[in-house]
């Protein structure tokens, strides 16, 4: 019989495994960063080319990791449900390393190209890294914990295009070789400290049509409570990759900004989505409960994009940068609430959709914003306003609040 795993605050038996996982995601997060600042140089010194022909496969590479993020978050997820977290967790660290020295050893576009689709794969993980906090949480603690593993993911951003910058003076493939190094440490460390949280009561037999996105996010949002909250964390989602998607083009259009300042911009926003995630969010659950944290954060995020859109100085957009981050208290508060109205044994499939969901925007939210971005700055546009695209995304916001709110008054007259 697998041993019962029962939620325990942090402070008990799985502070360290919890640590553990944090740092999973962390070192995820780096893995991405850290080969953001030298992918270009690589993709020339593999492939030949100018700077134009390597922001296309650029594109194609990311394009690859995005849509296995996609396919396989409910497929892991749900092997975790089946197989328990941990050994989805270690394998997955493992292959991960390997995939590094392969990208840090290859001469071959297509073997880059093939190594970026196993990474895909492999950040599906984050939907079991994400169940196993679920599994050691208790129902009020889930969305402060949750908020941990973005902070997580912050720090991870902010620090991996940091170090990876400064090792690419050594050469674009030694940021490789330093996430594969981060990766076995981690590893060493999991095979040592993590437990298994899954015991044979929360086991969930494995099967393709729940594993399948599509299969899997038609089942989870058939779920009483949880179909409207996943609409609003798909459309947010959405709607909020008009950062990534215009912002290194937004900012010099309008406000004059350099390369430099663009990546000071960044920074600032890593560091403010951090603190909010590591330090404020829990006060502000304390204070406005789960419900009223997810629509201070809507409303937030409404009023933020509409400034964007129409704002024409620097230094209110520079300050602004941090501040935004602000609005993300509303996602951790969502996957709370979404945890809690799913059983125990379909804890990793959640997840999964979680992060197919996020990953669908991530594919689909830059062709509409980037073609926005376009019309409206285009030579001779109709319609000229660089910050169509903010707009655009204040709009859907909207459309969150408004989903959002229909779906707490009809929860509000089902009897309890």
């Amino acid at each position: 019989m697998t041993e019962t795993a029962e939620p325990l605050p942090a402070s008990g038996r799985h502070r360290l495994p919890l640590t553990f996982v944090l740092m999973t995601l962390v070192i995820d997060a780096m893995g991405i960063g850290l080969i953001l600042p030298v992918m270009p140089e690589l993709i020339r010194e593999v492939n030949g080319g100018s700077l134009a022909q390597a922001a296309v496969w650029g594109g194609i590479l990311a394009t690859a990791f995005a849509a296995m993020q996609f396919l396989f978050g409910p497929v892991l997820g749900s092997l975790s449900d089946a197989w328990g977290r941990r050994p989805v967790l270690l394998i997955s660290l493992a292959v991960m390393v390997l995939d590094y020295l392969l990208m840090a050893f290859t001469h071959s576009i297509w073997v880059l190209l093939a190594a970026r689709v196993v990474g895909g794969i492999l950040a599906a993980t984050h939907a079991t890294a994400m169940a196993f906090v679920a599994d050691i949480s208790r129902p009020d603690e889930k969305s402060a914990r949750f908020a941990l593993t973005h902070a997580a993911y912050g720090v991870g951003f902010v620090l991996g295009p940091l170090i990876g910058g400064m090792l690419g003076t050594f050469g674009p493939r030694a940021p490789f070789f330093a996430a594969a190094a981060l990766a076995l440490l981690n590893l060493v460390l999991g095979i040592f400290v993590l437990p298994e949280t899954v015991t044979d009561r929360m086991r969930r037999r494995f099967t393709w049509r729940r594993a399948n996105p599509f299969g899997a996010i038609g089942h989870i949002s058939r779920l009483p409570g949880v179909g409207r909250l996943l609409a609003v964390l798909a459309i947010y989602e959405f709607a909020l990759y008009v950062y990534p998607a215009i912002w290194a083009y937004f900012t010099p259009v309008r406000f004059g900004w350099d390369t430099a300042l663009v990546g000071v911009s960044l920074g600032a926003f890593g560091i403010g989505y951090t603190i909010v995630q590591a330090g404020l969010i829990r006060p502000i659950l304390k204070t406005l409960g789960e419900h009223g944290t997810i629509l201070f954060g809507l409303s937030f995020e409404v009023v933020l994009l509409t400034t964007l859109g129409f704002i024409t100085s620097g230094t209110v957009a520079m300050i602004l940068t941090p501040v935004s981050a602000i609005g993300s208290v509303a996602v951790p508060a969502l996957q709370g609430r979404m945890s809690r109205e799913v059983g125990e044994d379909a804890q990793g499939e959640l997840q999964g959709v979680i992060t197919s969901t996020i990953s669908l925007a991530t594919l689909l939210a830059p062709l509409l914003m980037t073609q926005v971005f376009y019309f409206t700055t285009r030579e001779n546009a109709g319609f000229h306003h660089p910050g169509a695209a903010f707009l655009l995304a204040a709009a859907l916001m909207v459309v969150c609040v408004l989903i959002y709110v229909a779906g707490a008054q009809e929860r509000a007259r089902v009897p309890r």
